[in-house]
């Protein structure tokens, strides 16, 4: 028998035990008057004769994480989902019968408890337990205190565990939630209207992306996870919304990496009348507000790099940075044959369809990606890798886009949206004959949007952010799986 079904075994003996002496294991509800953190900062100075002083009792609820027993008294550490404090249970302070249940508790057990404070002779502050009860019986123990949960896949397959234990997890999806918040204000404040839009759609558009497929049998027709949600919120501003946001959930049927998870968070926006260039303008106020708000200063460390928020950002184009900082020789540019040659020298993979664009692109996205630590906005890219912005008016093989990258890596990609219709349905027509050619991850023909267009759409810009790359950068995490609660994994065993 392992050491583990033990331990549950003699956790369900206890169990009965207590039942058998009319005590329940779940009880219904429990009036908790107190969170721990409110007591631990009220009587932070306050000193053991003052507190002796005290009439009042308190009543807290959480999880017993250790114990010391000394026969007729011990002391235990509760934890609730705001701290943890130390509690005293004496044989004479609480009813015979419910010292005699309290000795059948184990470490992870929920009680709730009410008494006085007092603090130790090491002046640590501690609760005097008066009465006290079973809120829910733990059957399995918690992973060794000392040990800790240090076991990256089982943190990420059994998260419960890995919230209990420890404590910078925590912190970590508790500032996510600040950072989503202060991202919802924002757009809020200056007149956004938040939407939602579907999350189950006919024809998956918006980016290039291989999707998820589903089957919806009352409307007896295929359905798929969205990629994006840009084509729908682009309706919108059709019908007269012209400042539309949505935070919400992407799909997309791709490798899992330390910056890929197929299901992710992401923030789109759209402004009427607006260019890319305000664009920038707006991101750069909404990180600059961002990290202030956490770290009350525009310069953060991640993963051991200096970062630096305060605008303004620097702004470079996507050949310049070739030639500038990846070294790329001006031969290369010439043609897609050069192109080609110089990016397997470079062991950089390619299609058989990529374009002479699409393998600068990819040039870039390996040799000077990675050297754009400070945020840094990257325009000029070429159109046949941007379906749905719109065209220069100066170089009609670039569009009028932006991608920003923070830390190495891409964050938000924005353009002035293509609002010609029969350039859109070229565009389409385009990365149809792509998906024909073998391409899962070209866009399929949209006709309704397409109509949508025809009915005319206003100058509009708009941008898409990672929020779980930005959680990573504003609390040091290397990987998106620190930043998901539940990331996907493969089984076990597999």
């Amino acid at each position: 028998m392992s050491k583990t079904s033990s331990v549950i075994d003699d956790r369900k003996s206890k169990a009965e035990r207590i039942q058998s002496k009319g005590g329940q294991l779940y009880p219904t509800g429990y009036r908790v008057d107190n969170r721990i953190i409110e007591l631990l900062e009220r009587f932070a100075e306050t000193d053991a004769e003052a507190l002796e002083k005290e009439s009042n009792t308190y009543t807290i609820a959480g999880r017993i994480l250790s114990r010391r027993d000394f026969g007729k008294a011990s002391f235990i550490h509760v934890k609730d989902g705001t701290g943890a404090i130390q509690a005293y249970i004496r044989k004479d302070k609480i009813s015979s019968e419910k010292f005699e249940m309290f000795k059948l508790l184990d470490i992870g057990d929920f009680i709730g408890m009410t008494g006085p404070l007092f603090r130790t002779r090491t002046q640590e502050l501690t609760l005097m337990a008066e009465d006290l009860a079973l809120l829910s019986k733990s059957m399995r123990p918690l992973p060794e205190k000392w040990h800790g949960l240090t076991d990256v896949e089982t943190r990420y397959r059994q998260r419960y565990l890995d919230l209990i234990m420890n404590d910078e997890v925590k912190r970590v999806f508790v500032l996510r939630s600040r950072i989503i918040q202060g991202v919802r204000t924002f757009f809020v404040e200056k007149g956004f209207l938040e939407v939602e839009t579907p999350m189950m759609q006919p024809i998956p558009g918006g980016a290039t992306a291989r999707p998820f497929k589903t089957f919806h049998n009352a409307l007896g027709m295929n359905l798929y996870l969205r990629v994006a949600p840009e084509l729908y919120l682009k309706r919108l501003v059709v019908g007269g919304l012209e400042r539309v946001f949505e935070i919400n959930r992407n799909f997309r049927n791709e490798g899992i990496s330390v910056k890929h998870n197929p299901e992710f968070t992401m923030l789109e926006f759209y402004m009427a009348y607006a260019t890319y260039e305000d664009l920038m303008a707006l991101t750069e106020e909404l990180f600059n507000q961002l990290v202030m708000e956490v770290f009350g200063q525009t310069t953060i460390e991640y993963q051991g790099q200096s970062i630096d928020f305060a605008p303004p950002w620097p702004r470079i184009r996507l050949l310049d940075a070739l030639r500038e900082m990846g070294g790329v020789k001006e031969e290369v540019f010439e043609s897609r044959e050069a192109a080609a040659a110089f990016a397997r020298s470079h062991e950089i993979g390619l299609e058989e369809s990529d374009g002479k664009g699409e393998i600068l692109t990819k040039i870039f996205d390996h040799m000077v990606e990675p050297q754009l630590i400070n945020p840094t906005f990257v325009t000029g890219y070429p159109t046949e890798v941007s379906p749905l912005s719109r065209r220069s008016e100066e170089d009609p093989d670039t569009v009028d886009r932006f991608e920003l990258f923070i830390g190495g890596r891409e964050i938000a990609n924005a353009f002035n949206e293509l609002n010609d219709p029969v350039d859109q349905r070229q565009r389409f027509e385009a990365q149809v004959a792509l998906r024909e050619a073998g391409d899962k991850e070209a866009q399929f023909m949209d006709q309704d949007y397409i109509s949508a267009l025809e009915y005319g759409m206003p100058p509009t810009a708009g941008e898409g952010i990672g929020i779980d790359r930005v959680v990573m950068l504003l609390t040091d995490m290397p990987s998106i799986r620190d930043v998901i609660l539940f990331p996907h994994m493969r089984p076990k065993g597999i």
